[in-house]
């Protein structure tokens, strides 16, 4: 069976910015037996802390997508977040904002493989692991991915976003 178009797009980004996971070798997308919603189900999935799972959020600053990778085990605070990066709103995105600007699917949003690159913020609290797993375009697939690598293969700025 042929993966989903939409896993097949991030396994090409991740070839195409020669991707690596925690042990240097290159980054592949893995399916999951089913459909990890949440950082939690991820980590238990996977066997890893929950802070190891960079969450995808896609959010509405001001008319236009900003994708924050976060740690798996806080949430973003939005009116912080906002004030730092100079918007005066930054809401959670609807799931037709998300899909138009990602091409994906709220639950499954990669960090890359989106029809345009989109500004993105990379959470700091990610480089207290080796090793960090990330959404692979769809619910049930995910990658190996390191803090350093996710901030060069998104263009990703570093920040503080709890």
């Amino acid at each position: 069976m042929q993966p989903h178009p939409n896993v097949r797009a991030v396994q090409a980004a991740l070839d195409g910015a020669d991707a690596r996971d925690g042990a240097g070798a290159p980054s592949v997308v893995r399916l999951l037996p089913e459909a990890v919603h949440t950082a939690a189900a991820a980590a238990a999935a996977l066997g890893v802390d929950v802070g190891a799972i960079a969450n995808s959020l896609i959010f509405d600053a001001d008319g236009v997508p900003l994708l924050v990778l976060t740690s798996g085990a806080h949430r973003v605070d939005t009116a912080e977040l906002a004030a730092r990066i100079g918007v005066t709103r930054l809401r959670r995105a609807t799931p037709e904002f998300v899909r138009e600007h990602t091409g994906q699917v709220i639950g499954g949003v990669a960090p890359l493989g989106h029809p345009h690159p989109l500004r993105t913020l990379v959470d700091t609290d990610l480089q207290g692991y080796d090793e960090v797993w990330a959404a692979g375009g769809v619910p049930q697939a995910v990658f190996p991915s390191t803090y350093a690598d996710l901030l060069r293969i998104t263009a990703g700025a570093p920040a503080e976003v709890a």
